[in-house]
């Protein structure tokens, strides 16, 4: 076999290969649905985000709890946070909450659950590509 029809047997192979998408529409971080009212900050889509987060709504809570340093609780689904936040700082913890502890850092997929291991540590592990690896406790 010649260069030439080597060649032209991987240019056949390769039109004949399926093209993939290099966007990733179908996984969507719920933007913060946010009011302030007085001193306290609701967001009131906290059950959105957790049912897309795959984790319990007391977990992002406590979460947003550490990150922001204020008392926190959770009434019919909303969240309310002692202080004023705006929606852009609500999503910017809210997006490196999923980058942490959804999202997987080998293949970038959602598909994920944390397993408690050691004191202050969690195991990440990836239901779409088997990875497991530890990740700081909130």
């Amino acid at each position: 076999m010649s260069g030439d029809e080597y060649v032209q047997l991987l240019d056949r192979a390769f039109a004949r290969m399926p093209k993939l998408s290099t966007e990733k529409t179908d996984f969507v971080i719920p933007p913060a649905d946010s009011i302030v009212q007085g001193t306290k900050t609701i967001l009131r889509n906290l059950t959105a985000i957790a049912d897309r987060a795959r984790r319990p709504a007391a977990d992002i809570a406590r979460y947003m709890s550490k990150e922001f340093a204020v008392p926190i609780s959770v009434e019919d689904g909303r969240l309310m946070i002692n202080g004023k936040f705006s929606a852009e700082d609500l999503n910017k913890k809210i997006s490196k909450y999923f980058e942490t502890y959804v999202i997987c850092k080998e293949c970038h997929k959602p598909d994920s659950h944390l397993e408690s291991s050691s004191r202050g540590m969690f195991s990440f592990i990836c239901e779409a590509c088997g990875a497991r690896y530890g990740i700081k406790n909130y």
